[in-house]
């Protein structure tokens, strides 16, 4: 399966313009990394900057995404997920206008229904977030 042909909409259930993650780098059981971009378009763009709501829902869609990977990985249909928690959450700075953020995903515990992940983001190799967030899966399948 070739990651970065995948579409978004089949691995997370946000579409336009609500979408803040363009493609999935790499994705496993325990990791993931994604990539975007911040356009001129964005809805959680806020002075040429993303907001720290922006940084936060970028985190969120990449664990997201991870799960959504998995789930098509193991043949299995992607379901609906939503925060449980974010903790420790520090941004360091807001991404500008044509940043490329990559966020990566590691998922420390993943029990039942319940996946606790440390999440960074960077710009250019700098960590500008970082968060522990836990997420919860739902029995609701993702519409395609």
């Amino acid at each position: 399966m070739e990651l970065e042909q995948l579409e978004m909409t089949s691995l997370i259930p946000q579409r336009p313009p609500f979408m803040m993650v363009d493609k999935i780098l790499s994705c496993d059981d325990t990791d993931a990394v994604t990539e975007f971009l911040v356009r001129q378009d964005n809805i959680l763009l806020d002075d040429n900057k993303l907001s720290s709501a922006g940084i936060v829902e970028n985190m969120a869609q990449s664990c997201a995404a991870r799960m959504g990977c998995v789930n098509l990985m193991n043949n299995n249909p992607i379901k609906l997920g939503f925060i449980g928690e974010i903790k420790n959450l520090k941004i360091y700075r807001q991404p500008m206008l044509n940043d490329h953020l990559t966020t990566e995903v590691h998922i420390l515990m993943d029990v039942l229904d319940m996946t606790l992940a440390s999440v960074c983001t960077k710009v250019n190799g700098e960590v500008i977030a970082e968060a522990r967030m836990k997420l919860a899966s739902t029995a609701i399948e993702a519409e395609g």
